[in-house]
This record gives C-alpha cells, structure tokens and sequence, in this order.
C-alpha cells in the first residue's frame, strides 16, 4: 500500500508539471480548478476506475463525467497518462484542427459526456447510472463537480432524483476548492453546510482532504457499499493547488502563465 501510495503521489506531481505545460503551450486554458483536483483525478484513474484504455467504449467500464467542464487541462491529462491517447498530443490542446477542445468532448478518447455549460452534469450522470440498472450492467457513474456550479438549482434536481431512483451506482465528488471565476464561493452565494445538504436529499456523504490520496481511496473504496443511496464525496480542496501565486487566487481561473510564471511554478513542483 505505501508503494502503490507513494507512486500515486509521484503520478500527481507529474501530473501539475503537464497541466501547466498544457496551458502554457496553448497560452489558454483554465490552471486553478484543474489543479485543484489532480488527486482525485489520480485515485480514480489509477487506483479506482474500471476502464480499458485501448478499448474506451468498452461497454462494462465505468463512466466518468466532468461536471465542471472547462477544466479540461486536469481531464485530458489524466486521460493522457492513463494512455487513452499519446502525452504529445497535449501539446495541441485548444489549438485549431484539435479534437482536444477547450471543454470536455466526447469525440476524445476516455471522455463520456460533453460537458461546459455548468450544472448539467450530474443529471447526465444520473442517466447513464439508471441505463446501468436498466441494462443490469454493474459499471458506476462518477461526476466529478465544482463547487462553484452548485449554486444552480438544476444541481438540487439532478440530487433529489438520484436519491428517489435509488441511484446507489453512482459517486459524485464535489472539488469543493473554494473560489468560482470572480471570487470565493462563500463571499458570491454562500455554499453553507454542503454534507448537511446532501443528506437532506438523501445522499451518503463522505468529506476528506481532497490532496490527501489516502484519504480518497478510503472514501472510494466505501461507496462500493450498495445501501441504496447516491454516494457524494466532499474533497476539501484549494484552487490553484501546488503553486504559490495561484493557491486561492481567482486570478487564475481562466488563464495561461507567462514563461517565467511557468518556469517559476514548476521550480515549485520539484
């Protein structure tokens, strides 16, 4: 376990140094809410997820839908490392004639849902976990969500009708990084007690150090339980994760590092 641990945490840091690479490269592109859920996308991918990467649509895999959208530098890289699709490809991320868009396409290997337009991804993800049963198939549906986006009602929706279809199949784990475009969350529509929340709807809650890989995997390993509950994750998180001047700065949000940014930021990961 310490081996696979340690390998895990390895993969993250790897995983920061191309995300900024990615970005800068395209001098576009979205660092801090890629950045913040780097773990979680390490523990799914290389610790939790069923998949075939030759064989993407495989039909048992599970399913995977990025909820916030725009933060495709952290998907795509996952998806890269996982070898869904060469690493050089990155290197096209957002540039014209690119199939590696600017927010998740399904036309990209490993991607399940097209998704950008915000609070529309757990009620996708509902779908697919209700086609699951329907087709007695065993596979699970993970949404990954910003906290951001849970200021829409369509959220509140999607939550109440995976409680009432008893929707224990699927995971959605909420990178609860504290700051949406303009600013912090708390200070633009107050998020409040998220785990309460969730339970009202009648959710199975977990809330972890979302950079704490130990953490997620515990977490992950319990929503295997068929209780007959939705399962979320609350993974506390910052935006921006690894690099000082970006570390709960909204600044970053939506845009590239200069070459001297970059250089510094990635002095910072060794």
């Amino acid at each position: 376990m310490k081996t696979d641990i340690k390998k895990l945490k390895e993969t993250a840091k790897e995983m920061r140094k191309t995300i900024l690479e990615t970005i800068y490269e395209s001098q576009s592109g979205h660092p801090g809410g890629s950045l913040s859920m780097v773990e979680i996308l390490t523990t799914l991918y290389f610790y939790k997820l069923r998949y075939d990467a030759k064989n993407p649509k495989w039909d048992n895999r599970d399913r995977v839908v990025l909820s916030k959208g725009h933060c495709t530098p952290g998907l795509y890289t996952a998806l890269a490392f996982a070898g869904f699709f060469p690493k050089e490809e990155l290197k096209t991320f957002r540039k014209i004639g690119s199939r590696l868009s600017g927010h998740a396409y399904i036309s990209v290997p490993g991607v399940d849902a097209t998704t950008g337009s915000l609070g529309q991804g757990l009620s996708v993800g509902n779908g697919m976990a209700i086609a699951a049963k329907l087709d007695k198939k065993n596979y699970k549906t993970y949404i990954i969500l910003g906290d951001g986006e849970l200021q829409e009602g369509s959220v509140w929706e999607a939550a109440m009708s995976a409680a009432h279809f008893k929707l224990d199949n699927i995971v959605a784990i909420v990178d609860r990084n504290q700051i949406q475009q303009t600013g912090f969350t708390e200070k633009i529509k107050a998020l409040g007690d998220l785990a309460a929340k969730f339970r009202s709807f009648g959710w199975y809650v977990q809330e972890v150090d979302g950079h704490k890989i130990e953490e997620l995997m515990s977490a992950l390993d319990k929503t295997d339980e068929s209780n007959g509950k939705p399962k979320v994750i609350i993974a506390n998180t910052a935006k921006g994760k690894g690099v000082s001047f970006m570390e709960l700065n909204h600044k970053w949000h939506g845009i590239a590092p200069s070459k001297e940014e970059l250089e510094k930021a990635l002095k910072e990961l060794e």
